[in-house]
């Protein structure tokens, strides 16, 4: 059974300011969609084949940690 994805929060620009664009906000929702998706079926392919719920967690979690921003000024 799919879990629910929890809400989506306000998305906030770089100054603070609430991102506005309805088609950048959908494309945000779609993405995140997705992604809640594909990891909803690793966790559920890591438990058939005997793998413990906290260590995919912990896992999916250093993984998103270990994305870097393409686009980062600095």
């Amino acid at each position: 059974m799919m879990s629910v994805m929890p809400p989506m929060p306000k998305w906030f620009d770089a100054e603070g300011e609430p991102v506005s664009c309805t088609e950048k906000i959908k494309v945000m929702q779609q993405n995140l969609q997705q992604l809640h998706e594909m990891t909803h079926e690793a966790l559920e392919d890591a438990a058939l084949i005997g793998c413990t719920e906290p260590q995919v967690k912990d896992y999916l979690r250093v993984l998103m940690d270990s994305l870097e921003n393409p686009y980062a000024q600095g």
